[in-house]
């Protein structure tokens, strides 16, 4: 005979659960507003929310496990939805030739820019490779994040492409953290491809793409349309090799001109179009009409000294879901922070603080096609969530530099020191 009682549920009609939380606000950004629960209850069991709500309105629980906050807030996990964090070497010297007056075009000239990556990332183990994007995504588990999407690009022949995508795998089944692997073949012309750009869109959909999905090494598949990458038409040969695979898309569109990648993108069906700094009305409406969300890069716009501001007032006009990602990179965004790109979208972008924490949490997780599992706080959800000993969510956007002190809860139980 069937239980006349729900899951969960005992017959003394008490709330069975592994863990029970209380004693802090529960910042629950569904609807990607703040949705605050004051002096608020979580319950969790295998690893997901079965019950919040305020102590007043909460059940009798059947627990072993019982922790107090003691005030402060907690929020969702963060989830940092667009970095490329494996890589070989770093461009700090480039860097450095730039603020002393040398352009973009010498330095390419002397053997730098992407292609110095892509031979460094080349040269480079894969377990090189593995503890150097260990070391970098350390510091953004430290502050918050519980999910991350990471990116190959910086291969751009199969056996490095290949190498990168499998760190992407170690590191996931490693590190107490949900990774998203992406592969950006269609990032940059390799050196062998020089002057046959449709040549390597054909190897990269007849070649790449079919191994990769063979070997289940990617969740999505990206690319850059730009003058200096990719045409809008060679990207789209790119989304129909991905659409054919059954990979979700992805694209870097309108960073530098417009192009209309990003509405290419939507009518693909995207997950997320990023960067979006020359995004016109048009490109927002096509976008708001797919669900397509709209990734914003402060870092990159921060350290390229742009002036052009991605359109986020149509963005809010026509209900485009905004995230905010880190986009950690050797050459633009060498940005170890999720916490620094919050205040950087306030103040450079002209974001609201809700927005901001909104672009981290629940659209960030649509970003990533996870918005049914993960980036608010929902009965159902998984338990990933972060507390913060702060009197409201404005204060994680408000503080510049150093580390808040937090505590990460991943999938229901309290994560660790990461860096050990």
């Amino acid at each position: 005979m069937a239980s006349l009682n729900p899951p969960n549920t005992a017959a003394s009609g008490t709330l069975i659960c592994d863990s029970l939380w209380t004693g802090a606000s529960l910042v629950t950004m569904q609807d990607g507003y703040y949705n605050l629960i004051e002096n608020g209850v979580l319950a969790v069991k295998d690893g997901l929310i079965i019950w919040l709500g305020t102590v007043a309105d909460s059940p009798e629980f059947d627990t072993q496990i019982r922790h107090d906050f003691g005030g402060g807030i907690v929020t969702p996990g963060l989830i940092d939805c667009h970095t490329h964090l494996v890589f070989g070497g770093d461009r700090s010297a480039e860097f450095e030739q730039r603020l002393n007056g040398v352009s973009y075009a010498e330095i390419a000239a002397q053997g730098g820019g992407i292609l110095s990556t892509v031979n460094a990332t080349r040269r480079a183990s894969h377990q090189q490779l593995f503890e150097q994007a260990r070391f970098r995504l350390t510091p953004l588990l430290a502050e918050g994040v519980t999910c991350v999407e990471i990116k190959s690009g910086y291969g751009l022949s199969d056996d490095s492409e290949l190498k990168m995508l499998r760190v992407i795998r170690e590191l996931a089944q490693n590190l107490p953290v949900r990774i998203k692997a992406t592969c950006l073949a269609a990032h940059a012309l390799p050196p062998e491809f020089k002057g046959r750009a449709d040549d390597y869109i054909a190897h990269i959909c007849e070649v790449l793409l079919p191994q990769v999905a063979a070997e289940h090494l990617a969740d999505a598949v990206d690319a850059f349309c730009e003058h200096l990458a990719f045409s809008p038409e060679q990207v789209e040969r790119v989304f129909q090799a991905a659409v054919r695979l059954g990979l979700p898309i992805k694209l870097h569109a309108e960073q530098l001109s417009s192009l209309h990648g990003s509405q290419l993108a939507a009518r693909y069906g995207a997950l997320s179009a990023d960067h979006l700094e020359y995004a016109t009305e048009e490109d927002a409406q096509v976008m708001a009409a797919s669900g397509t969300v709209a990734v914003l890069l402060p870092g990159a716009f921060y350290l390229l000294r742009e002036t052009q501001r991605p359109p986020v007032e149509l963005f809010r006009k026509h209900g485009v879901p905004m995230a905010v990602a880190s986009d950690a990179n050797p050459g633009t965004s060498p940005a170890l922070s999720l916490r620094l790109m919050l205040n950087m979208a306030c103040t450079l972008f002209r974001m609201t603080p809700e927005e901001a924490l909104a672009g981290v949490t629940c659209h960030a997780a649509r970003a990533l096609g996870l918005q049914h599992t993960h980036g608010t706080l929902e009965a159902g959800k998984v338990a990933d969530f972060v507390h913060w000993p702060l009197t409201r969510p404005a204060e994680l956007v408000y503080w510049l530099g150093g580390q808040l002190p937090c505590t990460v809860i991943y999938q229901g139980n309290i994560r660790g020191d990461v860096r050990s």
